[in-house]
């Protein structure tokens, strides 16, 4: 639980010597609770509150990477329970299963579908973030092999799975033996070290919580995170107490449940804990295993843990028709709620565009412009969209905030040279806000046109639009 301002206040040396640059040691506690200045600026504070205010400052959900690079997974420094509070700051994983025991051909087939599961929407690319082999054979050379196949064809981030850490080690441990040539395409530097698991930095999981400790001595070793599966709350406060002891910092929960509800229930009473209560016990990001085995439930119950704080959700189906349902409502939750998704302010070419082609203006809200644009390829006519920046805001919204007016809007045009890219001065504006069209053709001397209200209706129009 964060320091109040007079909680840091009383840790203070209230002297009022403004060293800090504050004129007084109040004044400065108050910026410290407010996160705007750090303790450094204090010269006299001693150790001993230095160790407190640094350790409260700490986020109550520690930071866990997965991987290494531009893809590493980061998990955790939550802050809020909701995201209205303030923001997520960090998006679930999205991870696939793949386990042991499939046959060759069937691992091939299904590591091809899993590279595949690429997307765009809005302008972003969206895509899973991991693979976790499961040790279901029992087979330490079998778990081995499959995971060591996995990693020379993916450049995804890693989870090894199993029950015995003799697996988890034995993968560590062959990997790193392996010559240059196994798999055959691994002749380059670059390709052996993707096989080396040491390299990887891949989280562990510990199936069985008895087993932690073993665990923990290789996490400890390889400096990889480790994920151990509880059965509750109070199991899970005593094994990562047991096993930050052992050295290992970099820990995520995983909880057993007789179904969604058991452990939704769990994934809340522990971030809230954590959060309100300052539980470091229990400080952790969470990990999710989905047990459905229809489509569509498992989709409901990955959803659902997504909406409900699991850091890392780990689904089994590998459709497209069922991961991009999920990737997207990831990418709804952990949008900033303060920050709108936006495009740059520009203007955008629809189709072979020329200079007798209509311009349609709009918001620069990234759904607004992606809709639009998507009506105008599909109406087969050619047309220039010029996106106004009004701060991501959707069309009502910005002309309602003043973002989005006949002046900001001839403001656009002109500094964009519009007039230098088409042969005419015609301008088609939003229908829903026609009641600027006599202004903004007054100031730009441009002819309005007022378009559709709604983008599903662009097609019709401009297929029947005589400029």
């Amino acid at each position: 639980m964060a320091l109040t301002g007079l909680d840091i206040y009383k840790l203070l040396p209230k002297t009022n010597c403004k060293d800090c640059g504050f004129a007084t040691c109040l004044a400065f506690a108050m910026a410290l609770a407010q996160k705007k200045a750090s303790l450094d600026k204090c010269p006299h504070v001693t150790k001993e509150a230095r160790e407190i205010l640094e350790s409260a400052s700490q986020p109550p959900i520690k930071l866990v990477t997965i991987g290494a690079g531009e893809k590493k997974l980061e998990m955790g420094n939550e802050t809020v329970m909701y995201r209205h509070e303030q923001k997520f700051y960090h998006p679930a994983g999205i991870g696939i299963l793949v386990e042991d025991t499939l046959k060759d051909a069937e691992l091939d087939d299904r590591l091809s579908k899993i590279n595949a599961l690429k997307f765009e929407r809005v302008g972003r690319q969206i895509s899973i973030d991991l693979i976790c082999i499961k040790n279901s054979s029992g087979d330490l050379a079998r778990f081995a092999d499959v995971a060591i196949k996995v990693a020379g064809q993916t450049d995804m981030n890693l989870a090894l799975s199993s029950k015995s850490s003799s697996a988890i080690e034995e993968v560590f441990k062959v990997s790193g033996d392996r010559k240059p040539g196994f798999p055959a395409e691994a002749g380059s530097r670059q390709k052996r070290e993707n096989l080396h698991y040491g390299s990887r930095r891949p989280l562990i999981i510990c199936e069985e919580g008895s087993a932690a400790d073993s665990f923990a001595e290789i996490a400890k070793k390889y400096n990889v995170p480790l994920a151990i599966t509880c059965s509750g709350a109070q199991d899970a406060a005593d094994i990562t107490n047991r096993v930050r002891q052992a050295g290992v910092e970099e820990i995520v929960i995983s909880l057993k449940g007789k179904g969604i509800s058991d452990k939704i229930q769990g994934f809340t009473f522990i971030r809230r804990t954590a959060l309100k209560n300052n539980a470091r016990s229990l400080g952790y990001p969470l990990l999710a295993f989905t047990d459905a085995v229809e489509p569509y439930a498992e989709l409901a119950e990955a959803v659902s843990y997504v909406l409900k704080y699991a850091s890392l959700v780990i689904v089994k189906n590998v459709d497209k028709d069922f991961i991009l349902p999920l990737l997207v409502a990831r990418q709804d939750i952990y949008s900033d709620p303060q920050k709108p998704v936006q495009v740059e302010p520009k203007v955008y070419e629809v189709g072979k565009v020329g200079r007798a082609s209509p311009v349609i203006v709009t918001t620069n809200f990234s759904i607004t412009y992606f809709t639009v644009a998507g009506e105008v390829e599909a109406s087969k006519v050619p047309a220039y969209i010029v996106c106004c920046d009004a701060e991501g805001m959707s069309v009502l919204t910005a002309w309602a905030a003043e973002k989005f007016t006949p002046e900001s809007i001839c403001e656009t045009i002109e500094s964009m040279g519009v007039d230098k890219i088409v042969g005419h001065k015609k301008l088609i504006i939003p229908g829903y806000v026609s009641v600027m069209s006599g202004k903004l053709e007054e100031i730009t001397g441009w002819k309005i046109f007022v378009g559709p209200r709604e983008a599903s209706g662009i097609p019709n129009y401009l297929r029947s639009l005589k400029l």
